[in-house]
């Protein structure tokens, strides 16, 4: 078996993404293996999917000590996405190669994740319009995650069908998942959004790999080198986003997100790296315009501030 340390290195750099935002693991590593490494793709979905049933409870790990997973939403996410997963493992078998369908899942997953990413950007501008720096919350806040009133039925939904995503392309128990739980959740917060996915595609990922492993097409030397790339790449990137302020996390998930959508939209590398180039210089000047325009609203509102009759009394 010949180990390959390029690999390994790639997967590194993916885990460190996955951890930092919890999701990107299917989305880029499997096309990682196919584009750059010429592994064939259900060799690479089989692959990554049993490198991930190891990497991602690394990852939850670091979130559980440090208190940002709801664990209620984890157990109704399993219900339905543990039994879903290995169903989408058949599923895939029965449909053969399924380029059409993984096609139009591809699609789908592009267009929720694009419409994530512009929810993400459109709370933020709401926050700076009315006059509160999100930024300064989250650190206000001690890291403190809200405890949000858990909706059993469509948190079952959701699990089923990002487990049946998963079983048949391994895309989706970050990507999909996570565009759910902003939808349904959005008073989490990014590392508490961010640790509660990590700890749910634990059982649904496992269910998966245990899938492939009986009827996919593993092969050992592939999910070798990525075990030894991500394993410690999860853990750098847990260890930053349960620790690191909310506005910092949100800006990651944001970039992860645009960069998933185009990749699902079938952008090449090359394009891929100057489009999210591009996204990121013009997002950053934005980004300070509104900061400057925020801080200078917020001093002139301090200005205006009139001292009570009774204070000047005394």
């Amino acid at each position: 078996m010949d180990f390959d340390w390029t690999m390994a290195l790639g997967s590194f750099l993916v885990a460190i993404i996955v951890g930092l935002t919890g999701m990107g693991g299917g989305a880029l590593m499997t096309p990682m293996l196919v584009t750059f490494f010429g592994v064939s793709p259900l060799a690479a979905v089989s692959s990554d999917l049993v490198a991930a049933a190891v990497m991602k409870p690394v990852g939850s790990a670091v979130h559980y000590r440090q208190g940002t997973i709801d664990m209620r939403l984890v157990g109704w996410l399993c219900v339905g996405s543990v039994p879903a997963a290995f169903s989408g493992v058949l599923l895939a078998r029965a449909l053969g190669h399924g380029g059409e369908v993984e096609d139009i899942i591809s699609k789908a997953m592009g267009v929720a994740l694009m419409i994530a990413a512009a929810g993400l950007v459109f709370r933020g501008y709401l926050s700076r319009r009315a006059g509160t720096d999100p930024d300064a919350a989250d650190e206000k806040d001690g890291g403190k995650a809200p405890r949000v009133t858990v909706r059993p039925v469509p948190t079952v939904v959701v699990g089923a069908i990002g487990g049946v995503v998963v079983g048949v392309t391994s895309v989706g128990s970050g990507s999909l998942i996570i565009v759910a739980l902003l939808a349904l959740y959005p008073a989490l917060k990014a590392n508490q959004l961010v640790g509660t996915d990590l700890l749910q595609a634990v059982p649904l990922v496992f269910a998966a790999a245990i899938g492939h492993l009986l009827f996919g097409d593993f092969r050992m030397e592939v999910t070798a080198a990525l075990l030894v790339g991500s394993i410690p790449g999860v853990y750098l990137g847990s260890r930053i986003s349960s620790r690191a302020p909310g506005g910092i996390i949100r800006r990651m998930l944001t970039i992860v997100l645009v960069a998933s959508s185009l990749k699902m939209f079938g952008l090449g590398a090359v394009p891929l790296a100057w489009t999210m180039t591009a996204f990121i210089a013009v997002s950053a000047a934005v980004w300070l315009v509104l900061r400057h325009r925020t801080a200078r609203a917020l001093r002139a509102g301090a200005d205006t501030v009139k001292v009570p009759p009774d204070e000047l009394v005394r």
